[in-house]
């Protein structure tokens, strides 16, 4: 049995005792025949989801980008967009659509239809197979690139829409919608679309934004964040060309014994960025702004510690301890309150099979930086060339390829008491987060003009998000996790929520 018959199996006797485990229902509407609709069209929502995996569409690499753009506006002009239009940039194409409703108040939305590069040989199922498969300890989960970063989440949005108009009803509350395709790469061009004055314009009218998600641990536990990190991302370039020193092409190793190494000078860079250790980051400035956690954010974080489960969350990451063997509390911590320097990749010279004896010219390193805060993107990446150029590396090429700031949203916006209700009114009690230590780019959305409201929301669960076997449960054998059905009933009861909070 899944949470939502045992919802409805129980619900009655809930009301009679007193508990929050009742099933929703806003002042004056009787969502029955939506949760019918739901219900019904469970199919149509999981073919929806596979059609959408089943596109690849990889910015990093330039792939499926028109048609990745296409399948986003079928999806919503179908779902019921009355206006759903390709916005270009400088960068791959985003989308801006809205849904008149004829309602009282508006609600915006952040999609994104592009997901991470994938290597099929690290998978168990084939990335765009969308397959359903059994997973224990889950039940039964849809596996595929994007399927829960983001496509599967949205897929649930766009379900509730369905099952509302399929209901013969009227969605509640107004939308306007922007997307990108340029998530993955750390959205270096979605400004462009968010400052388009037809687009601010429709943003301004809005009450808040929000980006579907699946906000549900393994064991059932709603997290509702208040914010996200920021990131840069970047790549550090030495070469020999730029340096003035080493060779200007791969040349033989036995060189060594009288050219200078690239390689080595990036490695040495790299080695001024951070700790000895590796763990705190060493640039000079980087981290002077930063906001220290607060007496509020570690209540929160302590409530946090006292319900998730540390060995569940080691499982998850595959680790056994956390860095300097802090305690639970304290790596939850440095996980929402800590910027970081992370190296996310290494590439030089040669890297198949067996060896190649040569001194490459030059050596890659990917990096991106997490930013808390009062930190800015920009101010990371000029602290960040000043070390370099201090310490004798100013030759190494510093190249941002996306990044955005922080962003953070108060406690009391209605966009977050929504969010606490609907859970309520199901029987979670949800965990109020600092912010995800992950990054999205809500800052054009908190910060001047629109300053609005913003964060995440949906039930249900999955996980693999940048990992091989991503994957989105479709129907959970814990009575705690939302399958899809849930997770689109979470929409449909927002959506109501968010049209009669005060």
């Amino acid at each position: 049995m899944n949470r939502r018959d045992f919802i409805k199996g129980t619900a009655a006797g809930a009301v009679a005792l007193g508990s929050p485990l009742t099933v929703f229902s806003a002042p004056g509407d009787d969502l029955e025949p939506i949760r019918a609709e739901v219900k019904k069209r469970r199919d149509e929502s999981i073919k929806r989801l596979q059609q959408w995996i089943h596109q690849p569409s990889i910015a990093a690499e330039n792939r499926g980008m028109d048609d990745g753009c296409k399948l986003m506006l079928e999806l919503l002009r179908d779902a019921g967009f009355g206006h759903a239009e390709r916005v270009s940039t400088d960068g791959q194409p985003g989308v801006f659509a809205t849904l008149d409703a004829g309602a009282a108040r508006t609600v915006g939305l952040y999609f994104m239809y592009d997901v991470k590069q994938v290597d099929p040989a690290e998978w168990t199922s084939p990335p765009w197979d969308a397959a359903l498969v059994e997973k224990p300890g889950l039940g039964q989960v849809i596996v595929g690139r994007g399927a829960v970063n983001q496509k599967g989440p949205q897929a649930a949005l766009l379900g509730a829409l369905h099952a509302i108009r399929g209901a013969g009803r009227k969605l509640p509350v107004n939308l306007v919608l922007v997307a990108e395709g340029e998530e993955e790469i750390g959205s270096p061009h979605f400004a462009q679309i968010v400052r388009k004055p037809e687009v601010q314009a429709a943003l301004a009218k809005c009450g808040g934004i929000f980006m579907p998600s699946a906000m549900q641990s393994p064991d059932g536990i709603i997290t509702i964040n208040l914010g996200a990190k920021g990131v840069v991302e970047l790549e550090l370039v030495s070469s020999g060309e730029r340096w003035g020193r080493g060779p200007r092409q791969d040349v033989h190793s036995s060189n060594k014994a009288r050219l200078d190494s690239p390689a080595w000078h990036l490695v040495q860079a790299l080695h001024t960025l951070v700790s000895e250790d590796g763990n705190e980051p060493a640039i000079e400035g980087f981290a002077d702004k930063a906001r220290p956690i607060s007496a509020e954010e570690k209540a929160m974080v302590a409530e946090g510690a006292r319900r998730m489960d540390e060995q569940q969350a080691k499982k998850m990451l595959g680790v056994q301890h956390w860095v300097h063997d802090v305690s639970w509390i304290e790596a939850l911590e440095r996980l929402v309150s800590r910027p970081t320097v992370n190296i996310e990749g290494l590439v030089g010279g040669y890297t198949g099979p067996g060896g190649k004896t040569i001194l490459p010219h030059r050596a890659t390193a990917k990096l991106d930086l997490r930013l808390v805060p009062d930190m800015t993107a920009e101010a990371a990446l000029s602290a960040l060339k000043a070390h370099l150029a201090k310490r004798g590396f100013g030759d190494i090429e510093v190249n941002m390829t996306g990044g955005y700031d922080p962003n953070s949203s108060p406690a009391d916006a209605a966009l977050v008491r929504a969010q606490v209700s609907v859970a309520k009114r199901h029987g979670f009690e949800p965990i109020l987060w600092p912010r995800l230590a992950g990054s999205w780019p809500g800052y054009v959305f908190t910060s001047a003009p629109l300053k609005l409201a913003a964060g995440h929301f949906g039930f249900g669960h999955g996980s693999g998000a940048h990992a091989p076997d991503e994957y989105f449960v479709i129907e959970s054998s814990n009575p705690k996790l939302e399958g899809i059905e849930g997770a689109v009933l979470s929409f449909v009861e927002y959506f109501y929520e968010l049209a009669s909070i005060s």
